[in-house]
């Protein structure tokens, strides 16, 4: 691996434990390029998908952690060439607020397939496939 893809590799998991520990916008809008673009595809969720600029990733960000009492990211798998990152993860939350029929406190669980492209040490594109276990 170069010093570049180790170095993106570390950045995203900087970011996955910033996300973990709820960190705030200040310090989540460091991982991004300002012209950073999240799209998440169709999930449990989000049955519709969608795309998100910087300004409302954070937006997001802020709603999840009303969203989420805590979670974990635990990586299954990493690789990366050159800009471009690849992670698959287990993703583990204990929901603050009910969620559809589950109650406050409940655990929810997904896989997720996480891709990124990092221009100059940040982030300037994420995608998700994020496979909700059933609830």
């Amino acid at each position: 691996m170069t010093p570049v893809e180790t170095n993106n590799i570390n950045l995203i998991r900087a970011y996955l434990a910033a996300l973990e520990s709820a960190a705030p916008a200040a310090e989540m809008t460091g991982f991004f390029d300002e012209k950073a673009v999240q799209i998440e595809y169709p999930n449990k969720l989000n049955p519709v998908g969608g795309e998100s600029d910087l300004h409302k990733m954070l937006q997001r960000a802020e709603q999840g952690k009303k969203l989420i009492r805590e979670q974990k990211y635990e990586i299954r798998s990493e690789i990366a060439r050159d800009q471009y990152v690849a992670v698959e993860a287990f993703w583990k939350a204990t929901i603050a607020i009910p969620v559809g029929d589950l109650p406050a406190g409940s655990k929810m669980e997904a896989h997720f397939a996480m891709f990124f492209e990092i221009k100059e040490g940040r982030i300037l594109s994420q995608r998700n496939y994020d496979c909700f276990l059933p609830w």
